[in-house]
C-alpha cells in the first residue's frame, strides 16, 4: 500500500449535506447578528437593524446578500479576539417596483458601524457592481465613523468610498438614507451623492461633534441641535427630506427611485396615467392673482397641473421661496422649478438659486425634463447678499440652466423682472419652448421702479409728481409691460389661456422627447463655486 493509499483511508468522505446545512446554521447566525441583547438596544432606540431596513426597501424576497462572511484581518487592541462575520456591513441587490437595485447598510451592532479595511473593501465591491451595472446605489447609514484601531487603513476607505461617490455622479442615481451618527469625513459621502435623507431624533451629520465645538469655541450645544435631521433639512440644505421614523423615510426611498432612470443612459420609467392629457386646468384662474403684489402658493399651480395633484417636493424645508419638485406628467417623470410667491414674494437669493441649480443639475443627469414656473420679482437686494456673494451663487442657477440639455420649457405665471427673469430659463438662455399666461409682465423693472428711473426729471419738475408719477407708470405699462410684448418680440413662443396649461405642456414634452442637444467637445466645464 502507497502513502497516497493511506490518505485516502484516513481522510473523511466528503459529505456535502453536511457541509451545506453547517452553512445554512452558520448564515442564519451571521443574520441574527452579534446577541440578542445588541438587537434590543437598537431597537430601544427607536432603529431597526440593518437586515430589517433593507427588507422594508427592497420588494418582498428579492434581496441577495455578497460577502456576508468577510471578516477583518486587524490584529491588535483586542481586535483579534473579535472577528465577526459581515465587519459590521450588509451589501448586496434586489428590486424595487421591479427594478434592480444595490445597496448597503450599517450594522451598528457591530463595533457600532465603524468603518475598518474589510468593512470598506465590501462597500467599495458593491459601488463597483452598482456602476457596472448602471443601476442606483443606496446606502443605509447608521456608523460610528472609522474604525480607530486600524488607524489609517481605515481613512484610506472613505477615500475609495468618496472617489466612488465622485466617478458615479451623474452616471447612477446615488441616494444616501441617515438612520443614525455620521461624524467626521464620513459625512463627505452623503454630501456627494444625488438626494439625502434623515430620520429626527436618530440621525445626526456633523464634522466636529458637540464636544470639539464646546473645547474650541465654548458653544453648548446638542448633537441633534448641531447636526440634526431637522437642521440639515431647514438651515444648511444638506438634506433633502426629514422623516419621524424610519418605515415612512424608506417608503419614499422606494417612491422616488420610481421616478428616477437606473443610470444616464436611460430614460426615467413611464407609467400610464389616469388623468388625462388634455384635462382642462381653469381653476388656474383663481389660483393666482393677477394683481403682481399678492401672493399665493404656487405648490396649488403645480398641484393642479400635474397627474393626480402628486408630486415629491424635494427641500422642501430649506430655501422655501423656490419650490423644486418631482412629478408626472402623462405618467411621464419631469422636474419641476417653481418661484414660490408665498415666501419672500418668490424673489431669488442665495439659498434659492443654490436649490434650485443642484435640482436642475440632477435633472438633467438623468434625462429629466424640466418645466419652470416664473413669478419673480427679481434678486434679493441687500448688503448680506452680495458680500456673501449673490453673483457668484446666482451664476450657478444661470449655469445649471445653460448647461442643461434635457427638453426644457418656461411658463411665466405673473411677473418676470430683470436677471431674475433671464436665470429662470428663458429663451434667451437656451429654453426650448418659453410661453406666459396673458397676464405676464415681463420686463427689466416693475413699472413703479422702471417710471421712476426713466421719468425721474419729468417727477420732480412736475406740480403734482404723484399724479404725474402715476400717469408715467401706466404709459409704461402700456408700451413696455403688456401681456403681448414679449411676444411680438419672439421672446416666448405663444400666450397660452390658464385652463389649457396642462395640455400645451403635456403635448410640448411629448414633442421634445426625442431632443438631442450638440455639447461641445471639453473634459469639463468650470461651475462657479
Amino acid at each position: 500500500m502507497t502513502i497516497l493509499d493511506d490518505l485516502k483511508v484516513a481522510a473523511p468522505e466528503p459529505d456535502l449535506r453536511r457541509a451545506s446545512a453547517e452553512l445554512l446554521r452558520l448564515k442564519e447566525e451571521v443574520g441574527r447578528g452579534p446577541d440578542p441583547e445588541a438587537t434590543r438596544r437598537q431597537h430601544a432606540k427607536g432603529k431597526l437593524t440593518a437586515r430589517e431596513r433593507l427588507e422594508l426597501l427592497f420588494d418582498e424576497g428579492t434581496f441577495s446578500e455578497i460577502e456576508p462572511l468577510r471578516r477583518h484581518r486587524a490584529s491588535g487592541f483586542g481586535l483579534e479576539a473579535k472577528k465577526p462575520h459581515g465587519d459590521g456591513v450588509v451589501i448586496g441587490w434586489g428590486t424595487v417596483h421591479g427594478r434592480t437595485v444595490f445597496a448597503y447598510a450599517h450594522d451598528f451592532r457591530v463595533f457600532g458601524g465603524a468603518l475598518g479595511e474589510a468593512h470598506a473593501a465590501k462597500i467599495h465591491k458593491i459601488m463597483d457592481l452598482a456602476e457596472a451595472g448602471g443601476a442606483p446605489l443606496v446606502s443605509l447609514n447608521d456608523g460610528a465613523g472609522a474604525r480607530i484601531q486600524e488607524g489609517v487603513s481605515a481613512l484610506a476607505g472613505y477615500g475609495g468610498i468618496f472617489r466612488r461617490n465622485v466617478a458615479s455622479s451623474g452616471v447612477i442615481p446615488q441616494i444616501s438614507v441617515m438612520l443614525g451618527p455620521c461624524a467626521g469625513g464620513a459625512a463627505y459621502s452623503p454630501a456627494l451623492t444625488d438626494f439625502v435623507f434623515m430620520v429626527r431624533e436618530t440621525a445626526q451629520m456633523f464634522i466636529t461633534g458637540p464636544d470639539v465645538v464646546r473645547a474650541v469655541t465654548g458653544e453648548q450645544i446638542t448633537q441633534n441641535g448641531l447636526g440634526g435631521a431637522d437642521v440639515h433639512a431647514e438651515t444648511s440644505g444638506v438634506a433633502h427630506f426629514a422623516y419621524d421614523d424610519e418605515a415612512s423615510c424608506l417608503e419614499d426611498v422606494r417612491y422616488l427611485l420610481s421616478l428616477l432612470p437606473s443610470n444616464n443612459r436611460e430614460m426615467p420609467p413611464a407609467e400610464r396615467s389616469g388623468d388625462p392629457a388634455d384635462r382642462r386646468t381653469d381653476a388656474l384662474a383663481d389660483l393666482v392673482p393677477a394683481d403682481p403684489s399678492r401672493a399665493y402658493d404656487v405648490r396649488g399651480v403645480i398641484e393642479e397641473l400635474v397627474d393626480d395633484g402628486e408630486y415629491f417636493e424635494v427641500h422642501e424645508g430649506w430655501a422655501k421661496n423656490v419650490v423644486c419638485a418631482l412629478a408626472r406628467l402623462d405618467g411621464h417623470p419631469v422636474g419641476i422649478v417653481a418661484n414660490q410667491p408665498s415666501v419672500l414674494a418668490g424673489v431669488l437669493d442665495i439659498h434659492a438659486s443654490e436649490k434650485a441649480a443642484r435640482f436642475v443639475s440632477t435633472c438633467d443627469s438623468f434625462n429629466i425634463p424640466l418645466v419652470t414656473l416664473v413669478d419673480v420679482p427679481g434678486f434679493m437686494p441687500g448688503v448680506d447678499q452680495e458680500h456673501d456673494g449673490i453673483i457668484r451663487h446666482g451664476a450657478k442657477l444661470l449655469y445649471a440652466y445653460c448647461n442643461a440639455t434635457v427638453p426644457r420649457i418656461s411658463l411665466v405665471l405673473r411677473k418676470a423682472y430683470g436677471g431674475a427673469y433671464i436665470v429662470m430659463d428663458s429663451r434667451s438662455i437656451g429654453a426650448d419652448l418659453s410661453y406666459a399666461w396673458p397676464t405676464n409682465e415681463i420686463a427689466v423693472m416693475g413699472a413703479e421702479g422702471a417710471a421712476n428711473v426713466i421719468f425721474r426729471r419729468e417727477i420732480a419738475a412736475s406740480d403734482h409728481p404723484d399724479a404725474t408719477r402715476a400717469a408715467l407708470v401706466a404709459q409704461y405699462k402700456a408700451e413696455l409691460m403688456h401681456p403681448y410684448y414679449a411676444a411680438e418680440r419672439g421672446l416666448v413662443d405663444d400666450v397660452v389661456e390658464p385652463g389649457d396649461t396642462r395640455r400645451v405642456l403635456i403635448r410640448s414634452l411629448d414633442m421634445l422627447r426625442g431632443k438631442h442637444a450638440e455639447v461641445p467637445s471639453r473634459k469639463h466645464g468650470n461651475v462657479p463655486t
